[in-house]
């Protein structure tokens, strides 16, 4: 992983990288900046130019309603896995929620395949015994209140750890090494992002009773991941 050995260039800004306009790094980007890093948003659905891989402090990649297969209609896809596994294989933290986790898996080698049936609203997620030991996820029990909206599912990639299931799917976070994490549901829904998503839910998905539990989940989780990837990345 990155050191911070003499004489290191210091890494670029955290890099989020946004596949669609209301799936924003919500509540990330107040702990990234609050964290002292800076930030860069990179809209690859208006064709954002992604940098060299080891000039980013860290790397967060968002979801979006498109699946990892559907190159054809979104042809930046393709590039984008490439340019991730690159970013894992220069040692740069790595944090992929929902399609950005089924971009992770592909990108570390595993299969992407459609889900059993759409898992959608607010829900949870049990901790397996690796989950519930992680420095990222674990020490609040065995449960962990989520955000689900997604219909795909990975398989966990050769050598990463499984770190949470649920009724519905069986592989719902990986880690892989130690600092890239693969989450296939939401933490970083705040008060802002849920009302972006309002429109864009399927009619009857109110995310209102429970969001506040799993916002507080989330700057838990997600707040020691970046706790965790900054001390791995010099200033």
């Amino acid at each position: 992983m990155p050191g911070g050995s003499a004489g290191a260039a210091a890494p670029g800004p955290w890099l989020v990288l946004q596949h669609a306009p209301h799936e924003g790094p919500g509540l990330l980007a107040e702990l990234i900046t609050g964290a002292g890093h800076d930030l860069a948003v990179v809209r690859l659905d208006e064709a954002g130019h992604l940098p060299p891989p080891p000039t980013a402090g860290a790397v967060v990649v968002m979801g979006g309603a498109m699946g990892v297969h559907d190159t054809d209609r979104y042809p930046w896809l393709g590039p984008e896995r490439t340019w991730i596994a690159g970013a894992v294989e220069a040692g740069v933290p790595v944090l992929g929620i929902c399609l950005g986790a089924q971009l992770l898996a592909a990108a570390l080698g595993a299969e992407v395949t459609t889900g059993p049936a759409p898992e959608i609203g607010v829900g949870e997620v049990e901790l397996t015994a690796e989950g519930r030991a992680d420095p990222v996820l674990g020490g609040h029990g065995a449960r962990l209140p989520a955000v689900h909206w997604h219909g795909d599912t990975f398989a966990i990639p050769a050598g990463a750890v499984r770190l949470a299931t649920s009724d519905r799917y069986e592989n719902q976070a990986f880690r892989y090494g130690r600092a890239v994490y693969g989450l296939q549901f939401h933490l970083e829904v705040d008060q802002a992002i849920a009302q972006a998503w309002r429109p864009e839910l399927p009619p009857g998905v109110d995310l209102e009773e429970g969001r506040a539990e799993v916002e507080a989940a989330g700057r838990r989780v997600l707040g020691r991941f970046v706790e965790m990837a900054g001390r791995l990345t010099p200033r």
